[in-house]
């Protein structure tokens, strides 16, 4: 999926954990087939996980990396009312892999996808639930850290443009070029709340039609309240976003804020995993799709 891919085979992470972590020696490790973008996951027995980054970085870097996420981790644990996974430890770089990587508490649940939980508004709810347990903790002077999304919509406008230059064999460019002059113009808001900052399907667990679990929580932290909003976009039709704008108590501006944000993510999913990872570019069309449905690119 990247020009930068580290590869890693069963047999060197296993050799790996039961070297670093000797308290999984017996236990049995497969390699798991996800949407992931980010990580190589390895599941240990049938309590534990071992993630394994994907990208080539500086060793230095990504150890505190991990060491950040799994101190963010913690703090999600203790605040979502879902389940989510606790840190173990991280692991050492060695000859087979060159990174570190970190072992994690495993979460039982089956990936949301944009459809399959879609007309439930129970589902809906259990979003609006994440999204104010996360709200209601406090910054205690954090803020926004300036990477990523969450802050100054315009400051993606490059980002953008090479979205829109990939994608003219793939989407209604003009049309879209349209919908983000309009989108990225709405002002800033004058505050920000803690947030999980990636609610994309694969990062949530569902049972039937219900949220069990929540993943990939190391990056909480201030942003934009609109933020998080990604997830309806995502994750819920026409009728059960309504449902899911009313319980959270959302102002148009907030509204459109995190339609743009959504819309933001879904351009660089369609070209840049079309090959690789048909899942996340589908997600970013059915997430465009949605968008178009509700008229976004005439506000």
């Amino acid at each position: 999926m990247h020009s930068d891919q580290i590869a890693i085979k069963v047999t060197h992470a296993s050799d790996l954990i039961y070297d670093q972590f000797p308290q999984f020696r017996g236990e049995k490790i497969v390699a798991l087939d996800t949407a992931g973008t980010v990580n190589a996951i390895f599941r240990i027995g049938s309590k534990y996980a071992a993630r394994f980054p994907l990208q080539m970085m500086d060793p230095v870097e990504c150890t505190k990396l991990l060491e950040a996420e799994a101190k963010a981790s913690a703090e999600f644990n203790e605040c979502c009312p879902f389940s989510s996974p606790n840190p173990i430890g991280v692991g050492r770089q060695s000859s087979a892999y060159p990174l570190p990587w970190l072992v994690q508490t495993w979460i039982e649940g089956h990936p949301a996808t944009p459809n399959g939980q879609s007309s439930s508004s129970a589902f809906a709810l259990d979003l609006v639930r994440l999204i104010t347990s996360l709200r209601a903790v406090e910054l205690n002077g954090r803020t926004f850290d300036g990477q990523g999304r969450g802050g100054n919509l315009p400051d993606h406008d490059n980002w953008m443009e090479v979205c829109f230059s990939r994608s003219q064999h793939l989407l209604d460019v003009e049309r879209l070029r349209r919908m983000w002059a309009s989108l990225r113009e709405l002002r800033s808001p004058k505050y920000e709340v803690m947030s999980h900052k990636d609610l994309i399907p694969a990062n949530l667990l569902v049972r039937g039609e219900r949220l069990v679990g929540v993943l990939d929580t190391g990056g909480i932290g201030p942003a934009d309240p609109s933020l998080d909003l990604v997830a309806g976009w995502h994750l819920s039709d026409r009728e059960n976003r309504a449902i899911f704008r009313e319980a959270l108590q959302i102002d148009d501006l907030e509204w459109r804020r995190g339609a743009a944000w959504a819309f933001l993510q879904a351009m660089g999913l369609v070209w840049y995993y079309k090959e690789t990872n048909p899942i996340m570019s589908g997600l970013g069309r059915s997430t465009i799709s949605r968008l178009l449905e509700d008229h976004y690119d005439l506000v």
